[in-house]
């Protein structure tokens, strides 16, 4: 009995583990097998959807072969491939240590369901700490780090793991056998299989938290709003209370019992209510209620029936088998949730129902679940727990602030300019490498960005603009382009004055875009910078969304010196580049072309550029080579008249 808890730590710690392993499963499709966009939508997600598939049969094996020596198999091969990744090993090993690694999480996911009816708490933890791991981290995981610390850090997280879940096998081997009514209780039926709902919601659980609840790259860049009328303006410190309070609400509501009547009304609503505010961008408000109906939910599904350790030790019967379907499946919606959410905006279709789906799904199997059980945990354990994790929270997000503007003694002759597509910072190898990304932006005054990941789930839920504002030393304005957390930046040594952002029409293109213009002081004297990702309908040129960022440019301008830049997706014969110009803007990149920029190994297309007003003039024009993104940069000195 003393190793009663052993399960719920090792559970906890082995969804932390498969958590990491996912950050880096989910980019390397992306980056390594889908090579951005270059390997057609419907391959990629037939191959991210395969290992999911291909998870279904855990439970026949572990049925057949035994929960103990499948989960223990599955939980090193786990565990050595978390280890493996953190040697950085990029390009094609990377992605098949990761997708063996998530393999070999689903089946020790699948065998630990097999043996444990009471998840509910060790899910909990597991989602809870590898958030707050995340966030104390600044979002850029232990993986793509390297170096001593990691490796330390690492190691130790997965022989934890591997000892925890090692000694509970071991210790539930020793108890006594079922006895007959506890066997009963526990197969007499697939509605008084314990354990059932709680496993299911698994995966859709980690989807919501990941995404939306529990995703510190989310409190960043909902704590990065200015204004109602300059809503990307970043503002230092606010963000370490909203996080830790989502932190305390997802934990208190999972451990703590609420009265059972109210408990299955407010927390599928509020569930349902984060849902739907987080696909119409109110950030906040969005992962507030999402943690704290999440956690209820979870908590309304922690139910036992009859004999729980008779249950918990029925690993190979038939409600073990039960389990272990259950988690597989939710497994499955989790993938399918995710794939369909991110396909659409490379097929075209609305995506906002996939997370409100899930938020439904999980609202109905915990309003529907059986009475609660007690907690697994004693009061003293969790009181612990809930504030100790609370408040590393807090801390996490509080040591990650934007850096503050330094004001110019004097109005500067010139301005040093780069405009770069950072694919949300992933290079060609596959690897989240910011520290590259610094290298080539280091210098610049001014830094237009395109493809600007700020928690996206599919990327792994790093807030890269934060990661990289801080290595520059740049304070940063974002605005949103896909979704709440995707689109464009602009970096600014210069205090930043105003703002305005506004959605570009799509024209048939699958992507959201927008353009957005802030004024930077210079010492007494205003610039306006405007930056944009131009999304091409498919097969053609981006004109009707040139035309409008050309059109907004001049307004936003007012007559102050202009510069306008980025991913542009067209070149310079084509018609939407000539939108530019006609609109009386020069390009500046002109000295130096041909100035190809994409694909970064093999540049052949001219797509990246910069377009300054009559009177600026532009010189020290390059485009360095590098494959920390699959653009290259563009750099510039820009003198002012």
């Amino acid at each position: 009995m003393r190793h009663r808890h052993l399960p719920t730590l090792a559970l906890a710690l082995g969804i932390a583990v498969l958590l990491d392993v996912l950050r880096v499963w989910l980019p390397s499709v992306i980056t390594l097998f889908g090579r951005a966009a270059e390997t057609p939508a419907e391959l990629l997600g037939a191959f991210a959807l395969g290992w999911f598939l291909l998870a279904l049969a855990a439970p026949t094996l572990v049925r057949r072969v035994g929960a103990a020596p499948v989960g223990l198999v599955a939980a090193g091969v786990l565990a050595a491939a978390r280890l493996a990744l953190t040697a950085q090993p990029g390009g094609p090993a990377q992605l098949w240590l990761a997708c063996a690694g998530l393999l070999a999480g689903l089946v020790w996911l699948t065998a630990t369901a097999a043996s444990v009816p009471r998840p509910v708490t060790g899910l909990a933890l597991g989602l809870a700490g590898n958030a707050v791991g995340h966030a104390l981290l600044g979002t850029e995981d232990l993986v793509w780090r390297g170096g001593i610390a990691a490796w330390t850090l690492s190691a130790l997280l997965v022989v934890t793991f591997l000892a925890a879940y090692a000694t509970g096998r071991t210790a539930a081997a020793g108890e006594p056998s079922p006895t007959g009514e506890g066997v009963a209780a526990a197969t007499s039926g697939r509605t008084r299989t314990p354990g059932r709902r709680s496993w299911l919601l698994c995966g859709p659980a980690l989807l919501l938290a990941g995404q939306v609840a529990l995703a510190p790259a989310l409190w960043s860049a909902a704590a990065g709003t200015g204004s109602p009328g300059f809503p990307g303006l970043a503002r230092p410190g606010s963000g370490a209370l909203p996080g830790a309070l989502a932190v305390l609400l997802f934990l208190a509501a999972a451990l703590f019992r609420a009265p059972a009547r109210p408990a299955r009304v407010l927390w599928p609503a509020a569930l349902l209510a984060g849902s739907v505010l987080f696909v119409t961008g109110h950030l906040v408000a969005a992962y507030l209620l999402t943690a704290a109906g999440l956690g209820g939910c979870l908590a309304l599904t922690d139910a036992a029936a009859g004999d729980d350790r008779a249950a918990g030790t029925d690993g190979d019967g038939r409600a073990g088998a039960r389990r272990g379907r259950a988690a597989a499946l939710g497994m499955l919606v989790f993938a399918v949730a995710t794939v369909a959410y991110y396909a659409a905006y490379d097929l075209g279709y609305p995506n906002w129902w996939a997370p409100v789906a899930t938020a439904v799904l999980v609202a109905l199997v915990a309003a529907g679940a059986p009475r609660q059980a007690d907690p697994v945990l004693p009061v003293p354990v969790r009181v612990t727990v809930l504030a100790g994790l609370t408040a590393l929270a807090g801390l996490g997000a509080a040591l990650h602030v934007p850096p503050a503007p330094a004001r110019p003694a004097t109005a500067p002759a010139a301005v040093r300019v780069a405009a770069y597509n950072i694919r949300m910072g992933f290079g060609l190898d596959g690897r989240l490498d910011l520290d590259a990304l610094a290298r080539e932006l280091r210098g610049a005054d001014v830094v237009l960005l395109s493809e600007v990941d700020r928690g996206w789930w599919l990327n792994g839920g790093h807030d890269t603009l934060a990661l990289l504002a801080r290595r520059l030393e740049m304070p940063y304005v974002f605005a949103p382009a896909a979704d709440p957390v995707w689109g464009d930046a602009v970096l600014s040594r210069f205090p930043v004055r105003s703002g305005q952002t506004r959605r570009l029409t799509a024209h048939g293109a699958p992507t959201g875009a927008q353009v957005l213009g802030v004024t930077l002081d210079l010492g007494g004297r205003e610039l306006a910078v405007v930056a944009t990702h131009l999304q091409p309908p498919p097969g053609r040129d981006p004109v009707e969304q040139a035309r409008e960022v050309a059109a907004f440019a001049g307004r936003y301008a007012g007559g102050r010196p202009l510069v306008l830049g980025g991913d542009l997706n067209t070149e310079p014969a084509d018609p939407a580049f000539a939108e530019f110009t006609r609109a009386g803007l020069v390009d500046a990149l002109a000295p130096a072309r041909p100035l190809r920029t994409s694909p970064a190994d093999d540049p052949r297309t001219q797509i990246d550029h910069v377009f300054v007003s009559p009177g600026l003039t532009a010189g020290a024009v390059r485009a360095p080579r590098t494959e920390a993104s699959d653009h290259l940069p563009v750099t510039l000195t820009v003198t002012l008249p």
